[in-house]
């Protein structure tokens, strides 16, 4: 275990901030608690790392499999608005979101004022220091973003579910019920 803490500190030496004698390092370093509790949940689609890893890109692995964040502004769906189709799960195909219920919050990242029912998990989130909610895919567990409440934006919900365009696909509704009919018809 110290040998693992001495590695992972080497890799976070840029990271680190010295305040007088001390090195400090950010409380992400330390949030192993977090990921371990969600390693422990289940979810129906279930693959090796591996097998994410062939099927993902490099990014989407990184958002979805080990819960990391695009960069604000960069992800695609940011500044798209259609008011037609889903917003399903980059991983597993899974519709998460329809396409109505995304809205401009301007946060840097596409916002959803609501899930599908039973669509999305709501995880509580300790990292970094806060508590906030994670929102993953009820089907593979994907990390999509986070669910905030109460921050005033007018939506029936009163809630900005901030999720990660790597994290999703859109397909018009036309597209998707293609893609089921061609699943069908190799089953």
């Amino acid at each position: 275990m110290l040998r693992l803490f001495i590695r992972n500190a080497r890799q976070f030496t840029n990271t680190r901030r010295l305040v007088g004698n001390q090195v400090f390092f950010p409380v992400a370093f330390f949030s192993s608690k977090h990921q371990l509790k969600n390693h422990k949940m289940s979810f129906p689609l279930q693959k090796s790392e591996d097998e994410w890893r062939l099927q993902l890109s490099p990014e989407q692995f990184r958002v979805l499999r080990q819960k990391a964040t695009e960069p604000p502004g960069s992800g695609k769906y940011d500044k798209t608005f259609p008011t037609e189709g889903l917003f399903c799960c980059a991983g597993c195909g899974e519709p998460l979101y329809i396409a109505n219920s995304k809205f401009n919050s301007k946060c840097g990242w596409p916002a959803f004022f609501e899930a599908l029912p039973g669509k999305v998990k709501r995880i509580e989130d300790t990292s970094f220091g806060m508590t906030r909610t994670e929102a993953v895919c009820a089907n593979c567990g994907g990390h999509l973003g986070h669910i905030f409440k109460g921050e005033g934006y007018p939506t029936p919900t009163n809630e900005r579910h901030c999720i990660n365009s790597v994290s999703l696909r859109f397909h018009t509704e036309h597209t998707f019920l293609d893609g089921l009919e061609d699943a069908d018809k190799q089953d």
